[in-house]
């Protein structure tokens, strides 16, 4: 265990949490609602720190994003447990599971971590020619301590770092991570109470937070967004939420925003569900692009050309996505449309500008 940071002590030996938008009261030798945080004696502590459920090299697509550093690889890390308790939930393993008597259970069978310490993590990085490290899987928030010390050490040594999140970290956490974090992928799983109550157990209107802090990394931090809604038939796949998505990211992150629109398939408590029709992600896809928005794509989907960046001002075809295979084609290194100038907010590194114009 190692002593957790934003919590302040309250009476009667509690303590309030303040890494999430939960912000738990927490009495002694009780749980926050993550469960990865145990208050013993007045003292909050993580029991997260450095452990390991989940470890890949992946490309930078699998994410998913597209606009930040294409074709790059990058070390992808997970831990246990979440903040939500999303009923379609593809990596279910990890983020239900529940610390109990010094281990985890999951659905009451026994689960093994590993340890990695944030120097070994950065190792690995560089030994497998990574250019950045995602903390993904799981909700990297609850996981503040260690992919803080994490980011803060692989800007040390030239890499990028991305957060893949559900968007429920508190403002003042995001704060403290925010002048060593790269990129924020953020899930915006509707656009309802209804929604995220059935999906994700979040009641009434705490999920406008979302909202807002998302708006601030790109704001205050100047993170590179892009958003994803996993489409679940029945919960956030009528016209009026995706709609709404849609306003929200063009008013909120900007038109140039990549809103990522994929398929779900039955996971986790919604077995029963069936995945979601291609004609509905096509009409979500129109109505993102009648919106305004610039780049939107579709995901869990064999669709022709649903992954590809084109230019919207030309339609020049600037990087072609075949599953996890990029080629950028025709770019500056400014991440202009090298036909018609247009700007497609695309980040490249340095090692990838050589061989275009401009």
């Amino acid at each position: 265990m190692r002593e957790a940071i934003l919590y302040q002590r309250l009476d009667g030996g509690r303590v309030v949490c303040n890494v999430c938008q939960w912000r738990c009261k927490i009495a002694p030798d009780h749980y926050g609602v993550c469960r990865t945080r145990l208050n013993k004696g007045g003292t909050l502590f993580t029991l997260i720190y450095g452990e390991i459920s989940s470890v890949a090299v992946d490309p930078i697509e699998k994410k998913p994003l597209f606009h930040f550093y294409p074709g790059t690889k990058v070390f992808s890390l997970g831990t246990r447990g979440c903040n939500f308790h999303c009923r379609h939930c593809q990596n279910w393993r990890i983020s239900y599971a529940r610390h109990h008597e010094g281990g985890w259970l999951v659905e009451g069978e026994s689960a093994d971590n590993q340890s990695l310490s944030v120097e070994q993590s950065i190792a690995l990085a560089k030994q497998h020619g990574c250019s950045g490290i995602a903390w993904t899987y799981n909700e990297p928030g609850i996981w503040l301590e260690y992919t803080l010390e994490g980011a803060r050490l692989a800007k040390q040594n030239g890499l990028y770092t991305a957060y893949v999140t559900n968007g429920f970290i508190a403002p003042e956490a995001l704060d403290t991570i925010g002048p060593f974090l790269d990129a924020y992928r953020v899930d915006i799983k509707g656009f309802s109470d209804r929604a995220y109550s059935g999906l994700a157990k979040v009641p009434g209107e705490r999920w406008r937070g979302i909202l807002d802090v998302a708006v601030r990394a790109k704001g205050r931090w100047g993170m590179h967004v892009e958003v994803v809604t996993n489409v679940v038939p029945g919960f956030n796949d009528d016209d009026g939420q995706v709609q709404a998505i849609a306003t929200w990211i063009r008013d909120s992150l900007g038109a140039e925003t990549p809103w990522h629109i994929t398929r779900f398939f039955p996971n986790a408590g919604l077995r029963q569900v069936a995945p979601t029709p291609v004609k509905t992600l096509r009409r979500a896809r129109q109505i993102g692009r009648e919106a305004g928005l610039r780049f939107v794509y579709l995901g869990n989907v064999a669709e022709e050309d649903g992954e590809s960046t084109y230019c919207p001002a030309c339609a020049n075809l600037a990087i072609s996505r075949r599953g996890y295979h990029t080629q950028i084609l025709a770019m500056d290194v400014n991440g202009r449309c090298n036909r018609c100038g247009e700007d497609l907010n695309i980040r490249l590194m340095a090692s990838q500008k050589g061989g275009m114009p401009g």
